[in-house]
């Protein structure tokens, strides 16, 4: 949304398509296969939350606040009787690093350790006070080889990022339904992309325009009224407020810099067709 390009939001953008390669690649996929996990959305929700243990459906429905409750609940915690949280984690980082090694393009060994430095150096800023999915993954040691370093501190950031996001849409009384409507609703995303990939039914879909419509945030036609745009842009402000702690510590030249240096590669994810246009993210590319 217009008014909200800051630095970490910048930062997000650049590197955000690095971590989301473990939502496209074919690896991540075939390691969830391999551990003996049923179906992409079994893998997908063990996966991401694999370093906080064994979570059942409640705790996990927390932090996956976009989802309704159903999916989270058909995935776990049946995915820790296939295979124990330490050996899916394993399973996923050794994929993320294999898709990156095949979807990166070619980049100096030099800018590729400089790059790490300074996102692991930006890590080093995060503070995890309510953001138990960015906790569980600053635990995770860091990998031997300079591409696992990347994707794994690509998704500490991204993860603190998105907790924080969380927070800013609870704050503003969005549920996980709504939410997605009220980014639908700002034109940055489809409603198809948002509404299946979530897996909210169209009835649930209805009932959130109903009662975002009684609040005063959507019009007749769908669209953001003028409250709706402003709750709606303090939403990204906050975000970017509640992300704002990494990029003070790296600095802005450090984060510049990364930013430099990240950019080459996720366009080139993007303009591979590694990373979808549009994607149900919402990344645009960077």
């Amino acid at each position: 949304m217009a008014g909200t390009d800051t630095l970490a939001r910048r930062l997000w953008k650049a590197i955000e398509p690095i971590h989301a390669v473990v939502y496209f690649a074919s690896e991540p996929a075939e390691a969830a296969r391999a551990n003996g996990l049923k179906g992409w959305w079994m893998g997908y929700f063990a996966g991401r939350v694999a370093p906080a243990g064994p979570l059942g459906p409640g705790a996990a429905q927390a932090l996956f606040f976009a989802f309704p409750p159903r999916r989270v609940s058909r995935a776990l915690p049946d995915a820790w009787s296939f295979a124990a949280p330490e050996k899916i984690l394993r399973g996923h980082m050794e994929a993320a690093q294999a898709a990156l090694e095949r979807t990166l393009p070619p980049v100096e060994p030099p800018e590729l350790e400089r790059l790490v430095v300074l996102l692991e150096r930006a890590v080093q800023g995060c503070g995890y006070e309510g953001r138990a999915l960015a906790a569980a993954w600053a635990s995770v040691p860091r990998p031997a080889a300079l591409v696992g370093r990347l994707w794994l501190a690509a998704t500490v950031l991204r993860e603190h990022r998105g907790d924080g996001h969380v927070v800013a849409l609870v704050h503003a009384g969005l549920n996980g339904v709504e939410a997605g409507m009220t980014h639908v609703a700002t034109g940055d995303v489809a409603r198809d992309v948002i509404q299946t990939s979530r897996g909210w039914t169209d009835e649930e879909w209805d009932r959130a325009r109903e009662r975002l419509a009684a609040r005063g945030l959507l019009d007749a036609d769908g669209g953001l009224t003028e409250r709706g745009h402003a709750l709606r842009l303090t939403v990204e402000e906050d975000t970017d407020r509640l992300a704002a702690e990494p990029v003070t510590h790296l600095g802005r030249e450090g984060v510049e810099e990364a930013i430099r240096l990240a950019v080459p590669l996720s366009r080139h994810l993007i303009d591979s067709g590694v990373i979808p246009m549009p994607n149900p993210i919402g990344v645009p590319r960077p």
